[in-house]
């Protein structure tokens, strides 16, 4: 075993000056993550009081300035602002010549691919599309978070070592995004990430409403082993009363929502429709049984009998 002790980062040679134009919760994250990798960070644009508190905090003593002034600064630039303000900001930036040939221009925007930055391109910028797959709460656990973090990277074909490189130096695994499929792997991620968010919101508050002293107790290791088991095996892990077949149990989950949590029950039948769907196409929905199901689910009342039928064996799955 080396105990010889390991250089700090910050003893080394800063290999790239590095700005960031948009502190909100992503840039400094990333800005602190590539200073740990040795460059440094020398310029931050904050507008509101919460996003200055985030760069005090993560790029301490980094002078903050204006977007132009960043990138006067920086060979490295971060522009972490929201998706829709991105092409704005990079044409600004090109027209008032704020942009310098070689720099590189790096923004974080899921959506988007490189081509967003053609008008620096056409300036002389090195254009990057590197995109973390992560939730960020703007705090430092975001610069610990990036270790094995994917990123969803896109550049010209002559870049993609630089930009595969950044992605590695900060601590994630780079993953390849055709520009044509950046729009469809950004809406892959917030199906995923945004809306389950929803989906667990909605359940601890009708876990309350049930009586339910400790909902998130309850739901951590449920949830923890459902999304555990769809990673691994996808459509084989569906289990419930959608994947089983019980159209009276659904039509009385439909009914109590209906009851306490009216606003629920268009998500609910639309997962559920979502879900029998799988099923029925996985195998694991047996078409007998599917017909009663969709009927519920088609009108969001009752099956053909209205009452609560028989909950099945349920192996392995919460009635």
């Amino acid at each position: 075993m080396n105990t010889s002790p390991q250089p700090d980062p910050r003893d080394r040679p800063a290999r790239l000056s590095v700005g960031v134009v948009g502190a909100g919760r992503v840039g400094p994250a990333l800005a602190a993550s590539l200073q740990l990798a040795g460059h440094r960070p020398v310029a931050v644009s904050a507008v509101s009081a919460a996003s200055r508190r985030r760069a005090e905090q993560l790029l301490p003593d980094v002078p903050v300035v204006a977007p132009a002034e960043v990138l006067g600064r920086a060979e490295l630039v971060l522009l972490t602002v929201p998706d829709d303000a991105l092409p704005e900001l990079v044409a600004g930036l090109a027209e008032t010549g704020a942009v310098r040939p070689g720099q590189l221009l790096v923004h974080t925007s899921g959506r988007y691919g490189a081509k967003v930055l053609d008008p620096a391109l056409r300036a002389g910028a090195l254009p990057l599309a590197l995109h973390p797959a992560m939730t960020f709460t703007g705090t430092p656990v975001d610069v610990q978070r990036l270790a094995g973090c994917s990123f969803g990277v896109t550049a010209p074909e002559e870049l993609r070592l630089a930009a595969e490189a950044l992605v590695i130096e900060m601590g994630g695994e780079p993953e390849w995004i055709a520009e044509e499929n950046r729009p469809l792997y950004h809406a892959a991620l917030a199906l995923g990430a945004n809306h389950l968010v929803t989906l667990v919101a909605q359940s601890l508050e009708l876990l309350r409403t049930a009586g339910v002293e400790a909902p998130d107790r309850m739901l951590g290791p449920l949830l923890g082993a459902a999304l555990d088991n769809a990673l691994r095996s996808g459509d084989a892990a569906l289990t419930g009363p959608v994947a089983r077949g019980d159209a009276g149990t659904v039509s009385a989950h439909v009914a109590e929502l209906r009851r306490h949590a009216p606003q629920a029950v268009a998500g609910y039948l639309a997962m559920a429709r979502a879900t029998a769907d799988r099923a029925l196409a996985h195998g694991l929905l047996k078409p007998e049984l599917a017909e009663d199901l969709l009927g519920v689910l088609a009108d969001g009342t009752t099956g053909t009998t209205g009452e609560t039928g028989p909950t099945g064996d349920g192996e392995g799955s919460p009635r």
